[in-house]
C-alpha cells in the first residue's frame, strides 16, 4: 500500500528533474505546503503599543508572538491561541492549544473525549513577559473596557468529561433514571476569578456559563450541580466571594449582563414540577436577587406562549431594555407514544407547500427551535411581543432603544425561493405597543432602519435605485432620482434584480445617505432640499478608480461628517490600490495617504490610538502586517511570515488584454514563471470562474486548496497560467464563455511564447460546467479537468441542491447559470447549453471530480458525461472522494486530489509518464489498498490517446 507520504517523495523527485529554464531555485511541491504559514488572529492593544498574531502552518503546530511596536521586543507562544489584551495593555491572555502530532497519534489510536488531551491558558505580564500557565482550561473572558481581573473555566476532571463548554440538556432518561425527572444542565465545572496584579485566584465550583460587566464592576455566572442544591446565578464582585441573585433547582440559560452590571437570563425553576418545565425571564441589578419579570402566560404575549431558552437575551445599549425570544410553551409527552417500530417514516411531498420537503428538513431543527422577539421595558415593566409567527424577523434600532422596529415576512413568497428569488413583505413595528404598518410589499433584499429610525432604505433592483422610507409618514423617496449616473453594477449579467454598488450609510442625524455609483461617493438629502453631492469630487469617475469608505470604528453606526474618514481606492483598470483620506462636508478631492501597484487591505485601528495596522500583497508578495499612524506617514513591515519563500522559483503576475468574439474589450491576468523568456514556448494552463482580473494582486499560498489548482504551485513548475474574465449573455452562458476565453488564449497563442500543443484548462463548479461545454466547441485545450459540472441542463433544472434542500432551478431561471426562463419556455436553451448533447464532438481528454455528498450540484451530473464519454470512446476519468461534498474537506484528500491533478496535466502538457491511475485504473477491491500514483512509461503517443493532436 502506497502512503501520501511515500507518494509526496515521488512527486518532489518528479519536480527535479523537470528543466525550468533560467531558473535556479526549486519549483514548489506538494510537500512545500506545510511550510507556508497564514497570519491570524491579529489584534492590537487598546493603547496600539502592542500586536499579537498567530502563524499558522499548512501543516504543524502553529505560533503566537506578541510584539512591542515602538521598543524592539517580542514573545513567542508555542501553539498559542485567541489571544487578548487586558484594557491597560499590561497583560496579554491566550490559549495553549494541544502539539498536533499527539492529536494525530491519539485520533489515530481512536481515542476521543476525556481520553484527548485540553487547551492550557497563558497569561502574561508584558512588563517583563513573565508566563503563568493553567492546564485544562474551556475558555476563559476580560472585561471589555476594564482591567485588573478575569475569568477562565475549567475543563471538567472526571470520566464523564464532555469537552464541551454549551449548554446541553441532559435527556430524561439520564436526569433522574426514571425519564420522569424534569431535565437539567450537564454539572458545570470549575470557574477560576484571577486578579491579574497579584495572581491570587478564587473558584467557584459548578459554573456553566458565565459574563463581566463591560466596565468591569461585576462577573456573573450561572450554575449546575448533579443534585441540583448548586444551581443558580451568582455575582461576583472584584474581591469577596459570590453571591446568589437567584437560586433553586432548575436551569438558567442565555445569561447576558448589561454594560453597566445589570443581569438578565431565563430560568425554568419556577416549573420545575410540571411535567413539561416553562422558562421565564428573569433581571437583577445591584446584587438584589433577580425578579421574574415575563413568565409563561404574561398577558402580553400570544395566548400559550411564553419566553424560550433558545432566544438570545440582550441589554439595549442603555440598559433600559430587555430582548429575549418567545415561541408556545413546552408541551408534556404524549402518554401513549406510537412505538418505535411501528412508527411510520415517510416524507410528503405536496405541491403546495411554501418549501420543498428536502429544504423543510435542513431547516426542521433550526425551526424546532425558532423564537420570535420580544422585549420587556425595565423601567414601566411593559412587556412587547414585536416578532410574531406571521412577521418572524425584526431589526430593533438605535441599538435596541429605539422607537420603532423593522418587521420582515417572507412567508407569502416562499414558493418563489425555488425557481424565482426571495421577496419580504416590510412591517414598521411601534415598540410601544406592538402594532404594525406595512411599508413595502414584495421586495427584494429586505430593507435597513437608519442609525435614527427616520427612514427605512431598501434598494430595488428592478427599479434600479435606492429608496428611502420616512418613517413619521410612509412616504417611499426615491434618492437617486437625480443622479446622472448608474447605482447599478453595470457589469451585473444576471437575469435577475441587478446588483447596487452598495452605500456606506447614514451621517450624523440621519441628514444624508451615501451612496456609491461605479467609482464615486454621493450624499444625498432625503428631503429633497439640498442637491445631491459627489463626496469624492468626480476624482474617481475621471481616473477610473473606484473609492469606498474605510470605516475604522465598527461601534459608531453612522459617517461621521464634520471630521476626516478614510477612503478605499482601487483602479479598475490597472489594479492598483491604497487609502485616501476625505471628508463628507468638504468640498476637496480625496487625498492619497498612500497608494501603488499592490492589494491593501485589513486596514485596523488601536481603540484608544492613532496606531493602525495593514496588509500589503502582490503575486510575489505575501500579506504580511504593516504599521503605521493614521496619515500612513513611514509605515513598517512587523511580520516576515514567509521568508522561505525565497528558495522557490516563484513567477510574475500582469494584465493582458483582448477582444472576444463578441468585440467586447476583455482583461486577464498572465502568470509567468521565473526566468520567463518571450522568444521560448511554454505550456499554459487556463483557469477561470466569471470575473477574477480585479485578484492580480492578490497572494496564493501554495496549499492542496479544496478543488482548484493553485496558481503559485502551476507557476513556479514552469507552467503560464491564463485566468480570463468573462462577460454573460443572458440565455448562452456557455457560448458566452468560448467567447471570451478562446481568443484569449488565442490571442497568447499569437505572441509565441505560449506551445499551442500543450494548453490545459482547469475549473470546478461553475468554472466546471463551462468546460464542459467548452470543450464541445473548441479543441484549443490539450487537457481539461471539469470539476463538479453540470452537464445536462434538462435534469439539473429538476435536482436538489442537498446541502440546502432548495430546488436548482432558480439558478437557470434568475441566477448564476443564465438561462433566464424555465425549462418549457427555454427549452432550446437549455439544451443547447447542455454539454451531453454534443459530447460526440469532444476530442480533448477529460478528468472530473464529482463526490457523492456533493451538496450543490448533484454528483450524477458528473456521471451523465462521464458515461457518455466512455460510451464514446473518449478519454475521460472521474474521481469520486466517498462521503466528500462540493470541494473537498479531509487534507489528505485534497493532497491526492493535488497530485492526481498534476500528474493529469504534467502528463497531457509536459511530457511526464502515466501514472497508473489513468493508464489502468484502480479496481474496486482494490480501493483503499492502492492509490494506484505510480508513473508507467506511457507517454502521449497517439492522437486518441493525446486528444485532438494539435
Amino acid at each position: 500500500m502506497h502512503t501520501l507520504r511515500t507518494l509526496l517523495t515521488l512527486t518532489f523527485l518528479v519536480a527535479l528533474a523537470i528543466p525550468v529554464a533560467g531558473q535556479e531555485k526549486r519549483a514548489l511541491d506538494h510537500a512545500d505546503y506545510a511550510r507556508w504559514n497564514r497570519i491570524q488572529d491579529d489584534v492590537l492593544s487598546k493603547d496600539g503599543r502592542w500586536l499579537a498574531y498567530r502563524l499558522v502552518p499548512g501543516e504543524g503546530d502553529a505560533t503566537m508572538t506578541v510584539r512591542h511596536l515602538q521598543e524592539d521586543r517580542q514573545l513567542t507562544l508555542e501553539r498559542g491561541a485567541q489571544p487578548r489584551f487586558s484594557a491597560d495593555a499590561r497583560y496579554l491572555v491566550a490559549m495553549v492549544e494541544p502539539m498536533e502530532s499527539v492529536l494525530d497519534s491519539l485520533r489515530a489510536e481512536g481515542a476521543e473525549g476525556d481520553a484527548m488531551p485540553h487547551d492550557s491558558l497563558v497569561v502574561v505580564d508584558l512588563t517583563d513577559f513573565s508566563v503563568t500557565r493553567v492546564a485544562d482550561v474551556m475558555s476563559y473572558r476580560l472585561p471589555e473596557e476594564a482591567a485588573g481581573w478575569m475569568a477562565y473555566r475549567m475543563e471538567e476532571q472526571g470520566p464523564d468529561d464532555t469537552n464541551d463548554e454549551a449548554v446541553e440538556e441532559t435527556p430524561e432518561e439520564e436526569a433522574g433514571g426514571d425519564g420522569e425527572d424534569a431535565p437539567r444542565l450537564d454539572d458545570g465545572t470549575t470557574l477560576m476569578v484571577r486578579t491579574l496584579g497579584s495572581g491570587a485566584e478564587r473558584p467557584f465550583e459548578h459554573a456553566v456559563d458565565y459574563a463581566f460587566a463591560a466596565d468591569g464592576s461585576t462577573l456573573y455566572y450561572s450554575a449546575s450541580g448533579e443534585d441540583g442544591e448548586a444551581d443558580g446565578v451568582f455575582r461576583i464582585l472584584p474581591s469577596g466571594g459570590a453571591e446568589a441573585v437567584a437560586s433553586g433547582e432548575g436551569r438558567y440559560v442565555q445569561l447576558t449582563v448589561a454594560d453597566e452590571g445589570a443581569v438578565a437570563f431565563l430560568s425554568d425553576r419556577d416549573g420545575r414540577d410540571s411535567e413539561a418545565p416553562a422558562f421565564a425571564l428573569y433581571t437583577g441589578d445591584d446584587g438584589s436577587m433577580a425578579v421574574a419579570r415575563v413568565a409563561a402566560g404574561a398577558s402580553a404575549l400570544p395566548s400559550g406562549w411564553a419566553p424560550s431558552q433558545h432566544g438570545e437575551v440582550e441589554f439595549s445599549d442603555s440598559g433600559a431594555r430587555v430582548f429575549f425570544g418567545t415561541r408556545p410553551a413546552p408541551q408534556p409527552d404524549p402518554e401513549n407514544p406510537v412505538p418505535e417500530d411501528e412508527r411510520v417514516e415517510v416524507d410528503i411531498w405536496n405541491w403546495q407547500d411554501p418549501l420543498l420537503q428536502p429544504m423543510q428538513k435542513v431547516r426542521a431543527e433550526e425551526e424546532r427551535e425558532r423564537t420570535y422577539r420580544a422585549m420587556v421595558e425595565l423601567g414601566s415593566g411593559r412587556v412587547v411581543q414585536i416578532a410574531t409567527e406571521d412577521v418572524p424577523q425584526v431589526e430593533i434600532g438605535r441599538d435596541g432603544d429605539g422607537s420603532v422596529a423593522l418587521g420582515t415576512s417572507d412567508l407569502p413568497y416562499r414558493q418563489l425561493i425555488s425557481w424565482d428569488g426571495r421577496y419580504s413583505d416590510l412591517y414598521l413595528i411601534d415598540l410601544e405597543d406592538g402594532s404594525r404598518e406595512p411599508v413595502a410589499e414584495m421586495v427584494r433584499g429586505g430593507g435597513d432602519l437608519s442609525p435614527d429610525d427616520r427612514y427605512v432604505t431598501r434598494w430595488d433592483g428592478f427599479d434600479l435605485t435606492w429608496y428611502a422610507i420616512d418613517v413619521a409618514t410612509g412616504v417611499s423617496i426615491d434618492l437617486t432620482a437625480q443622479l446622472d449616473v448608474p447605482v447599478h453594477d453595470i457589469l451585473d449579467d444576471h437575469p435577475d434584480a441587478l446588483r447596487p454598488y452598495g452605500a456606506a450609510g447614514w451621517t450624523d442625524g440621519d441628514e444624508a445617505f451615501l451612496v456609491y455609483d461605479q467609482f464615486d461617493i454621493w450624499a444625498i438629502d432625503p428631503t429633497g432640499e439640498r442637491a445631491p453631492r459627489n463626496v469624492t469630487e468626480g476624482t474617481g469617475r475621471a481616473s477610473e478608480t473606484r473609492f469606498r469608505y474605510l470605516d475604522m470604528d465598527r461601534d459608531d453606526p453612522v459617517v461621521p461628517d464634520g471630521e476626516d474618514i478614510l477612503l478605499t481606492s482601487f483602479g479598475i483598470r490597472t489594479k492598483a490600490s491604497g487609502v485616501y483620506r476625505d471628508r463628507v462636508d468638504g468640498n476637496r478631492r480625496p487625498e492619497a495617504l498612500i497608494e501603488g501597484d499592490a492589494r491593501y487591505a485589513s486596514v485596523r485601528k488601536a481603540d484608544d490610538a492613532e496606531v493602525v495596522t495593514f496588509t500589503r500583497s502582490t503575486f510575489q508578495e505575501f500579506p504580511d502586517l504593516w504599521v503605521t499612524d493614521l496619515d500612513f506617514d513611514g509605515p513598517s513591515k512587523v511580520t516576515t511570515a514567509n521568508p522561505q519563500q525565497s528558495e522557490y522559483s516563484w513567477g510574475t503576475a500582469e494584465i493582458v488584454e483582448w477582444t472576444s468574439n463578441d468585440g467586447i474589450a476583455l482583461q486577464g491576468i498572465l502568470y509567468k514563471p521565473d526566468g520567463f523568456d518571450p522568444s521560448e514556448q511554454y505550456p499554459m494552463m487556463v483557469y477561470f470562474y466569471e470575473r477574477s482580473s480585479d485578484g492580480l494582486h492578490q497572494y496564493t499560498v501554495p496549499a492542496a486548496g479544496s478543488s482548484s489548482i493553485n496558481r503559485s504551485f502551476y507557476v513556479s513548475r514552469g507552467y503560464l497560467l491564463f485566468v480570463p474574465d468573462i462577460p454573460y449573455r443572458i440565455g448562452y452562458p456557455g457560448e458566452s464563455a468560448v467567447d471570451a476565453v478562446v481568443p484569449g488564449v488565442v490571442s497568447l497563442i499569437d505572441e509565441g511564447f505560449v506551445d499551442k500543443e500543450r494548453v490545459g484548462v482547469q475549473g470546478h463548479s461553475w468554472g466546471g460546467y463551462q468546460i464542459a461545454y467548452m470543450v464541445t466547441r473548441s479543441d484549443v485545450f490539450a487537457a481539461a479537468e471539469a470539476g463538479a459540472p453540470v452537464s445536462n441542463m434538462t435534469s439539473a433544472y429538476g435536482g436538489i441542491r442537498w446541502a440546502s434542500g432548495m430546488s436548482r432551478a432558480f439558478q437557470y431561471e434568475r441566477t448564476q447559470s443564465r438561462i433566464g426562463g424555465s425549462l418549457w419556455d427555454e427549452t432550446l436553451r437549455y439544451v443547447e447549453n447542455s454539454p451531453i448533447f454534443t459530447a460526440d464532438k469532444i476530442r480533448t481528454p477529460v478528468l472530473m471530480m464529482h463526490n457523492d455528498e456533493d451538496g450543490a450540484v448533484p454528483w450524477y451530473q458528473g456521471i451523465e458525461l462521464f458515461v457518455a464519454m466512455r460510451r464514446l470512446g473518449k478519454p475521460v476519468w472521474m474521481l469520486n472522494y466517498n462521503g466528500e461534498a462540493h470541494g473537498l474537506r479531509q487534507d489528505h484528500n485534497q493532497k491526492d486530489w493535488a497530485i492526481r491533478m498534476q500528474q493529469f496535466f504534467d502528463h497531457y502538457l509536459m511530457d511526464q509518464p502515466m501514472p497508473v491511475w489513468m493508464d489502468q485504473g484502480v479496481p474496486a477491491i482494490l480501493k483503499g489498498e492502492t492509490l494506484g500514483l505510480e508513473l508507467t512509461t506511457k507517454k502521449v503517443v497517439s492522437e486518441e490517446e493525446g486528444g485532438a493532436g494539435r
